[in-house]
């Protein structure tokens, strides 16, 4: 098709970050195909007036005045988890393509039920693991596929945020079982179940411990995106919100650790990796998300030591699309190189990972560590 036209559900945090792809797609890449900003939806007021200042043709209040318009490619949910299952499911009935941000859905159920509909309809998915398209991360991917690093013996992910610390901050949507699924152990817990899969490989089992530190917070009566503001009404924290996760890998002798806090005080947004190898080892962390640390025994002893690799320029997965070495991206062009990935995929009508059958593996992870939780034992992971 020689214009892929979208439809983004949902205009806070995530839609300004999908807005944000679309809009500087072709700044960035060049491509056989134009994307067009056709709806943006979302069930408050303000979304006219946005759609307008972010160059939408038109804006609508009803996410299911939005799936049968005829003309329409993409179906784009950045809505909240609750949503997803519905509006995708939908969507892919409708022989819309359908990108859907992460976790997939609330429950295996949902999510088993949107692979069956994107599956059925033929349709091309993809779920928004965005780091997945960090360069560093992609880079990293190449480093230990062409075997740089040896033989993987320990993978650690820690996903470390502080904005809970303060027991003031009310309860947002993200901290409510019915909104979210899931607390720390889903929302950031997803991006490094992912990261693991993606660099490492499928997961067989997992034994894992959370932990609630605030039990029952002010309710909200105003929210967008992660700032929020309280009311006057108490309610209960039901999700987590640190988890430890311990995992075995399938048909792989690596021990692998996984951790996630919105209590990481001092951590904004740290997504740290560390995976060691018999020959070397990588470090990435988000907070520097232009860098790579990478370690290789092969050195001569009075050479080893940690390289800081700046990933920028020519030599490295997205970047030469972007600035010259030495000038960095950011979180935001993430989404870009996402978006970059998912239409080339739409336009040739191909699959791209990580696909819905992506998002529903990492799902199986959550939910057994979820499991672990309650049990305290080890559970092993079921498999699409």
């Amino acid at each position: 098709m020689d214009t892929i036209k979208v439809a983004v559900i949902g205009h806070r945090f995530m839609g300004r970050a999908h807005t944000h792809a679309y809009t500087d797609l072709s700044i960035f890449f060049n491509t056989e195909y134009k994307v067009e900003k056709s709806i943006l939806c979302a069930n408050e007021n303000d979304v006219f007036d946005l759609a307008d200042r972010w160059g939408y043709k038109k804006a609508v209040e009803n996410w299911e005045d939005v799936i049968n318009v005829k003309d329409i490619d993409l179906i784009d949910i950045a809505a909240p988890s609750s949503m997803h299952a519905k509006i995708a499911i939908a969507a892919a009935n409708a022989g819309k393509n359908v990108f859907c941000e992460k976790p997939l859905a609330l429950t295996i159920d949902e999510a088993e039920k949107m692979v069956e509909a994107v599956e059925k309809n033929k349709v091309t998915s993809m779920v928004g693991f965005n780091y997945r398209r960090v360069p560093a991360i992609a880079f990293a991917k190449k480093l230990i596929k062409d075997g740089k690093i040896g033989q993987i013996h320990h993978f650690r992910g820690i996903y470390q945020q502080d904005w809970l610390c303060d027991p003031a901050f009310p309860l947002a949507w993200r901290l409510r079982k019915s909104a979210a699924g899931y607390g720390s152990h889903g929302d950031l817990g997803a991006h490094v179940v992912d990261l693991a899969r993606y660099l490492v490989g499928d997961i067989d089992e997992v034994m894992c411990v959370q932990e609630t530190f605030i039990k029952q917070r002010l309710k909200t009566v105003y929210e967008n995106g992660l700032q929020a503001k309280a009311g006057t009404e108490m309610g209960e924290v039901d999700v987590d919100d640190a988890s430890s996760m311990m995992v075995r890998f399938c048909n792989q002798n690596i021990m692998g650790y996984i951790e996630t806090t919105r209590y990481g005080n001092g951590h904004r947004n740290q997504n740290r990796i560390e995976i060691n190898g018999s020959k070397g080892s990588i470090i990435f962390d988000m907070e520097k998300m232009n860098e790579l640390e990478y370690f290789s025994s092969e050195d001569p002893d009075c050479l080893q030591g940690y390289k800081r690799i700046q990933v920028g320029g020519d030599s490295f997965p997205y970047t030469a699309n972007w600035w010259g070495a030495g000038h960095i991206i950011g979180y935001g062009d993430t989404f870009v190189n996402q978006t970059y990935d998912l239409c080339n995929a739409i336009h040739k009508s191909e699959k791209v990972n990580p696909d819905f059958i992506d998002g529903l593996n990492c799902q199986y992870v959550l939910e057994a560590g979820q499991i672990s939780a309650e049990t305290q034992k080890w559970e092993k992971v079921k498999k699409y």
